[in-house]
């Protein structure tokens, strides 16, 4: 399914131009409009799906593949020293489009770009009461 209103699937699938990085019969590798280094990209899916939840698993595991190639390709040719994998689902988790997308943000040393967190804690008790919890669902 592709939703006529939505920029990624209008984007991905030719109707807007946007040059690719990479592109198959299942999805398109972009560099983002506003990106946080030189070389972050964005892998769009062709078919719509809002986010993570939405997604299916084969999908999943194509848009990994293609993450794969074109991480790789981007540390042998732009000579970054890391990579962030970063994907957001809902409001609350930071995402703006709501067409699940991939982001590949080359990190170089020095780069300014903060994508941390304080670390909490949890006790053994709460880590077997959620891994409890976790596996209902599965």
């Amino acid at each position: 399914m592709k939703k006529q209103d939505c920029i990624f699937c209008n984007l991905a699938n030719g109707i807007w131009p946007a040059e690719a990085i990479y592109e198959d019969d299942k999805v398109k590798v972009i560099l983002d409009a506003g990106p946080a280094s030189k070389g972050h990209a964005l892998i769009l899916p062709k078919e719509h799906a809002d986010d993570m939840f939405d997604l299916d698993e084969e999908s999943a595991a194509h848009i990994f593949v293609v993450a794969n190639k074109v991480a790789k390709a981007m540390k042998k040719t732009l000579n970054c020293d890391g990579m962030n994998i970063l994907q957001n689902n809902g409001p609350i988790a930071g995402q703006t489009v709501f067409h699940f997308h991939l982001h590949l943000i080359p990190r170089y040393e020095g780069d300014g770009i903060a994508l941390t967190w304080k670390p909490g804690s949890v006790t053994d008790e709460e880590k077997s009461e959620i891994i409890a919890e976790i596996k209902k669902g599965l």
